[in-house]
């Protein structure tokens, strides 16, 4: 039977709402996951230690490049598996998935024990040292083995998507989310194990998130065959043309953070506290905003098949009006709770400066990352994923480095000043570009790039790119 029969579900209708209704169903998994990764946090404050909070810190460092991995891998199957579903070919989207999952499980298993193996010279690199540096690795050396289990688990959940079963593949991350608040005070204070408890925790859920979405994505949805070794490296070739350009976009944001967190630690682990806090805090705050890049992607796609560049336009001005209403209450709730916010996490000093700079002014900075992931989710639909790649390289180094080295030099606020205002330039830039590729169209369908743009190759990321800056000038 063709899965793609049903009439398209989002070239009718008013795009707003389909923008609202996917960003709020996508992001209840992904604040469910945030909202743990804070009450981790808030459990290991109320230990009282700097160095045990600044360690999370570092740890998360770490966390997020393994995540963004995991991510970009994750996008790579979930567009093939969705494209064969779509031609009607479900034995073929059965046998990708399986070897996908295969090759995911490898490869996450090497990078997990090659990190774990390389933990002192990385944590030294980020800027860890003493009592910081030893319970970062006592986190890590007990959570990066697990991370095939986080692979796999993402993995199926992305393939339940892909079949439409969105309320299972949610309660993959729901429930490890769950599992994961319960068994975090249990472990950390019940029996006395601190850090060493709020790792076992992370495993134990990484656990449960890939049991629940092997037995969602395997035996009820049957989306997974047996492996078929003879043709292993055909199923898996068009998964990697999509995972290398996916991944790297992935790990830019990483990069980025790591880089920040390095500056961080030249004023103490008070700063990096104060930066964990708030990398812990955004994520809830701004779930609704994370949760774009993956809502609005069906709706363009839909409408770029049906030849409607009105609807992904109006839909792009949408998901813009979107971010700019979610981040105006976020902001405003974090204005007006940031002393809650304080005491709850026993932020003194300099962590309780970073605290309030955030809430009070920073949170603004969001609606430009927003912008940013309305345009990456764009450029990969429009059939740019290159310039996606290219903003988020771009905000990640030239919207990080000379900013935050800039920054640096009236402390630690003016380090997070100077990453909020990258953030404004490579944000605006890209929505930007955006909105001016919805003129152009994909480069396979609708108006082709080289007749709206004459001498520039079909689909040339560079090439648009170059004649938007030149176009500019001339204005």
């Amino acid at each position: 039977m063709r899965l793609n029969s049903a009439p398209p579900r989002f070239v009718t209708g008013s795009t707003l709402r389909h923008v609202v209704v996917m960003a709020g169903t996508g992001a209840v998994g992904l604040i469910s996951v945030f909202a743990v990764d804070l009450a981790n946090l808030f459990y290991i404050s109320l230990l009282g230690q700097a160095s045990v909070a600044a360690a999370v810190g570092f740890a998360g460092v770490v966390s997020f490049f393994q995540i963004s991995l995991c991510i970009g891998l994750t996008i790579a199957v979930s567009a093939t598996v969705s494209r064969a579903l779509g031609a009607g070919h479900r034995h073929e989207a059965r046998r990708v998935a399986a070897a996908s999952m295969f090759c995911m499980a490898l490869l996450t298993l090497a990078i997990g024990v090659g990190i774990a193996l390389s933990l002192d010279p990385i944590l030294r690199k980020l800027g860890a040292t003493g009592d910081t540096l030893v319970y970062a690795k006592r986190y890590l050396i007990i959570t990066c083995p697990s991370l095939p289990l986080m692979a796999i688990g993402m993995c199926c959940a992305a393939l339940m998507r892909s079949v439409g079963d969105a309320r299972r593949a949610m309660n993959v991350t729901l429930f490890a989310a769950i599992a994961t608040a319960c068994l975090d005070p249990l472990l950390i204070f019940g029996l006395h194990l601190g850090i060493t408890g709020a790792a076992i925790a992370n495993v134990g859920s990484r656990l449960l998130l890939a049991w629940i979405g092997w037995r969602g994505a395997v035996t009820i949805n049957h989306m997974v065959s047996r492996i078929a070794w003879a043709s292993l490296l055909t199923d898996i070739k068009p998964v990697l043309r999509i995972a290398g350009p996916a991944v790297l976009s992935n790990l830019a944001t990483p990069v980025g953070s790591a880089y920040v967190t390095h500056m961080m630690a030249g004023f103490g682990t008070a700063a990096v506290a104060g930066q964990a806090t708030i990398e812990r805090i955004s994520p809830v705050a701004f779930g609704l905003v994370y949760a774009l890049t993956g809502a609005i992607g069906p709706v363009i796609a839909q409408n770029l098949g049906a030849n409607r560049p009105d609807r992904v336009r109006q839909t792009l001005w949408d998901s813009v009006l979107f971010v700019l209403v979610t981040v105006g209450i976020a902001w405003l709730l974090l204005a007006l709770g940031q002393t809650l916010i304080v005491r709850a996490f026993s932020a003194h000093g300099l962590t309780e400066l970073e605290v309030r700079l955030f809430c009070s002014w920073l949170a603004g900075s969001f609606v430009f990352v927003g912008c940013l992931f309305v345009a990456n989710t764009a450029f990969n639909n429009l059939g740019y994923p290159l310039l996606s790649t290219g903003f988020n390289w771009a905000r990640a180094t030239l919207g990080t480095i000379p900013f935050v080295m800039l920054g640096a030099r009236y402390g630690p606020q003016g380090i997070l000043i100077g990453q909020a205002l990258g953030s404004v330039i490579f944000g605006s830039a890209a929505v930007a570009m955006a909105f001016h590729l919805t003129r152009l169209g994909h480069p396979e369908r609708g108006v082709q790039v080289d007749q709206a743009l004459p001498g520039i190759p079909s689909g040339s990321g560079r090439g648009v790119l170059m004649e938007f800056i030149r176009r500019g000038l001339r204005r």
